[in-house]
C-alpha cells in the first residue's frame, strides 16, 4: 500500500478500475431467485440472466480493484485473496499487489482514494462508481467520497467515456475500440472482462489482477492523449 500512499500523498488524480464476478446462486434464498429471472421465458434466457448478475453490485461482488497515479506511473492493486498473498506475486516495478476480503479491499480503497482531488475513469460514473459505493454500502464499509457526482463536473470524476461521447451527443465506444483507433496499447489481448468470471472459477485471481492493471494503465495512456490534444477545452483537465 506504501508504494502509492507515500510519495503520491498529495497528488491530484487517480485512474480506477474495478473487476467484479457473480455471486454464488445459492447465495440468493427462493423469492430472490425467483424476483430475479422473472422476465426469463425460458432455461437458455435464465442462463444468460444468471452470467450477467456479476454486472451488478447487489447481484455480484468486487474481485480486484486497481488504482494508477497517471503523473508518477505508480499503481496499486487490491485483490481477493489470503491476507498477505499478492506480495508472493511475481513483482513488477512500481505495482503493489495486496490481498483480501472484500470488505477489507473496500477499507483500503476508501482509505487510499481520499487523497485525491480527481477520479479518472472509463465508464466510472454508471459501472465503477456506483458499484464500489453501493457494495461498501451492502457490507457495512464506510464511504470517504462521492464517487458520482453531477455527470459535468469533470474536475470532481473525469469520466473518459462521458467526455469522449460528450455527453450522450455522438457514439459511446467500447476502451479496447478507442485505443486500437488512437494507436494505443489495449488491455483486452489475454483477458477480457467477459471472461473474468471464468478466471476466477479456475482460480486464475493473480491473472485477474493483473488483467486490472492492465485497464487502468490503458485507461492512463488514452487520459494522456486526451489531455495532449484536446486539454485547452476541457476545463476538468
Amino acid at each position: 500500500m506504501e508504494a502509492l500512499r507515500k510519495e503520491d500523498e498529495l497528488a491530484s488524480r487517480v485512474v480506477l478500475d474495478i473487476e467484479t464476478v457473480p455471486v454464488d446462486w445459492t447465495d440468493f434464498d427462493e423469492e430472490e431467485q425467483a424476483y430475479l429471472l422473472k422476465s426469463c421465458e425460458n432455461e437458455e434466457e435464465e442462463a444468460r440472466e444468471r452470467e450477467r448478475l456479476g454486472l451488478f453490485p447487489l447481484t455480484g461482488r468486487i474481485v480486484a480493484i486497481g488504482m494508477l497515479n497517471p503523473e508518477s506511473d505508480k499503481a496499486m492493486v487490491l485483490a481477493e485473496g489470503l491476507p498477505g498473498e499478492g506480495s508472493s506475486w511475481e513483482p513488477e516495478e512500481g505495482v503493489e499487489y495486496w490481498t483480501g476480503n472484500e470488505m477489507e479491499m473496500l477499507e483500503r480503497f476508501w482509505d487510499v482514494v481520499k487523497r485525491y482531488q480527481q477520479i479518472i475513469t472509463f465508464n466510472g460514473r454508471t459501472f465503477d462508481g456506483p458499484y464500489l459505493m453501493l457494495r461498501s454500502l451492502l457490507l457495512g464499509v464506510a464511504i470517504s467520497r462521492n464517487l458520482v457526482p453531477s455527470r459535468y463536473k469533470i474536475v470532481e470524476h473525469f469520466d473518459l467515456l462521458d467526455v469522449l461521447s460528450f455527453f450522450g451527443a455522438t457514439r459511446r465506444y467500447s476502451l479496447d475500440f478507442l485505443c486500437r483507433r488512437t494507436g494505443l496499447k489495449s488491455s483486452k489481448t489475454k483477458l477480457t472482462g467477459a471472461r473474468v468470471a471464468e478466471a476466477y472459477q479456475e482460480g486464475r485471481v493473480e491473472e485477474i489482477a493483473r488483467y486490472c492493471l492492465e485497464d487502468v494503465r490503458a485507461t492512463g495512456q488514452l487520459l494522456q492523449r486526451v489531455q495532449e490534444t484536446m486539454g485547452t477545452a476541457l476545463p476538468g483537465m
